[in-house]
């Protein structure tokens, strides 16, 4: 039965037709867009590459729980302490292919002593020497460089607490 002249009609009209995709693809599959890793050990490393993984950033809001527990000595910085540890932590985490947990920044924080009283001496001077700064963006090669003396042994090894960590 046909509408009567004052009913409005749609401007386009739907068609019984939709998109069908072809039935096959021609030829195999390769990776050849820009970004695309090819890899056959998947992420490249090296110098100053960091350590990729998944929610990275979620790392200083864990460490926002530690700022209470940890220990600095004299002329060290907390943003400094946590920005270096956040790197070690992020490695151990992208070393066990997950986001970053508690437990990496536990064991983070323990290999260099933050979680203790501080050291004195010369290995207080040397711990501030390395932490000196970084937390500034200009000090990246800095901060990189605290997380790549870390060997991935130990982050690896299974140690999930600061006192299994403690000999580094």
């Amino acid at each position: 039965m046909a509408a009567p002249k004052y009913v409005p009609q749609a401007a386009v009209r739907a068609t019984d037709r939709a998109y069908v995709s072809p039935r096959r693809r021609l030829g195999s599959w390769h990776a050849d867009r820009p970004g695309e890793v090819v890899e056959a050990g998947g992420q490249p490393s090296g110098d100053r590459l960091g350590s990729q993984g998944p929610d990275q950033g979620y790392a200083f809001h864990l460490a926002r729980g530690f700022k209470p527990r940890l220990h600095l000595g004299e002329s060290e910085h907390m943003a400094d302490v946590v920005a270096g540890c956040v790197g070690v932590a992020l490695k151990r985490a992208a070393l066990f292919g997950r986001a970053p947990a508690a437990a990496d920044l536990e064991v983070a924080f323990g290999i260099f002593g933050f979680l203790n009283e501080p050291p004195s001496g010369e290995r207080l001077a040397e711990r501030r020497r390395l932490f000196a700064g970084v937390a500034h963006h200009h000090h990246y090669a800095e901060l990189r460089r605290i997380a790549d003396q870390v060997p991935d042994g130990l982050l690896s090894s299974g140690a999930n607490t600061a006192t299994d960590v403690a000999a580094f």
